[in-house]
């Protein structure tokens, strides 16, 4: 009996030790073998998305919620039976190691790899150039225009905001579907979405949505104003064709939106762009900046309002320790600007509208 049980001990070190080692291995290799990531994200990564993404997506609530709430009262568990002397410590740090490497596994198979692949923007062939101001100034123009044009056809609701009914799962793995007509890198297929219960946990650390690699799911915060949501949706779904960068995947929510026939989605997606764009015109030429806001019909400056007044309810110390957090896992897995990268959505934009007729 006491062999078996050394057996089994022997057993369990090499299974967990192997797994470690292969996660370590394939972030290794992501790095430093030329076209292993993009290998990967095209023709591994796709499996894991039709497997785990798949059997998680016809449940009606966000799964990786839930495990998260079931790891917190596990640990609690965990805490009370050492207390009580039923658990060793030994043994109860050897389950939380097990549960830690399993999880490193899955964010590498399904996240960490993909942060090397290369980039949506050089796949679909943009060229990121410096850019004038007079540019720039006809980008945000454009924005305006489709802002415009879309916000005469949207839904509101009863206090005049833009209101996004129907099913926004399906519309947006419809619209994502779309953009892969234009996009081949975006087509294919896509899990639902999943609004998340606890939004307060979102929205104290900014967050719009989180894309979950431990059950490739894509989680939005279903509390914020309606108009975030279809960008910020197919904004999470970027990330399960493999692109991880925020500023592309950003690029690509707005993409999808424009490819779409709701007009609440296009109205979405013009409006992330014109706060990206916006903000950049801001830094540069106020003047300009207030010429081109005052263009935005009424409807659009009251949902922009509508947006500041939300997001600034939860600005405050948690936030910007999240903001910190967020910082070094971008640099951490190669993006190197950190939180700035998301500001790098504008360089896309300009490349992608000096190729508008």
């Amino acid at each position: 009996m006491r062999s078996e049980r050394k057996d089994k001990k022997k057993r369990d070190a090499y299974f967990w030790g192997g797994l470690f080692g292969m996660s370590l291995l394939l972030n290794l290799a992501a790095r430093i073998l030329p076209g292993f990531a993009e290998w990967y994200a095209v023709h591994i990564y796709p499996i894991w998305v039709r497997l785990l993404g798949g059997l998680c997506s016809p449940l009606p609530f966000s799964v990786i919620e839930v495990l998260l709430y079931l790891a917190g009262l596990g640990i609690l568990a965990g805490i009370a039976a050492v207390l009580a002397k039923k658990l060793s410590h030994r043994r109860a740090l050897w389950i939380l190691a097990r549960w830690t490497l399993l999880a490193f596994a899955l964010f590498t198979l399904n996240c960490g790899i993909n942060y090397q692949r290369t980039p949506f923007s050089r796949r679909a062939g943009f060229s990121l150039q410096e850019s004038t101001e007079e540019e720039l100034i006809a980008l945000c123009e454009r924005l305006v225009e489709e802002i415009n044009e879309a916000a005469g056809e949207i839904e509101v609701d009863g206090e005049g905001h833009c209101l996004v009914g129907g099913d926004l799962a399906a519309e947006a793995r419809r619209a994502m579907q779309a953009a892969g007509k234009e996009y081949p890198e975006l087509a294919g297929y896509y899990p639902n979405p999943k609004p998340v219960a606890s939004t307060w946990y979102l929205s104290y650390q900014l967050l719009q949505g989180v894309y979950s690699p431990f059950t490739v799911e894509a989680n939005y915060n279903s509390k914020m104003p309606d108009h975030d949501k279809p960008s910020t949706v197919c904004h999470e779904l970027s990330h399960l064709k493999g692109f991880m960068r925020e500023d592309e995947a950003n690029f690509v929510a707005y993409l999808a939106c424009r490819s779409s026939d709701n007009p609440e989605f296009r109205y979405s997606g013009s409006i992330l762009a014109y706060i990206y764009s916006g903000n950049a015109l801001y830094s540069q030429n106020l003047e300009a900046f207030r010429q081109v806001r005052e263009k935005l019909c009424d409807q659009a400056v009251a949902d922009l309002l509508h947006h500041n007044a939300y997001w600034d309810t939860y600005r405050g110390t948690v936030s910007e320790v999240s903001d910190k957090v967020n910082d070094v896992y971008l640099k951490v897995n190669s993006q190197e600007d950190g939180t700035k990268s998301y500001g790098r959505m504008v360089d896309l934009l300009l490349a992608w509208n000096r190729e508008q007729p």
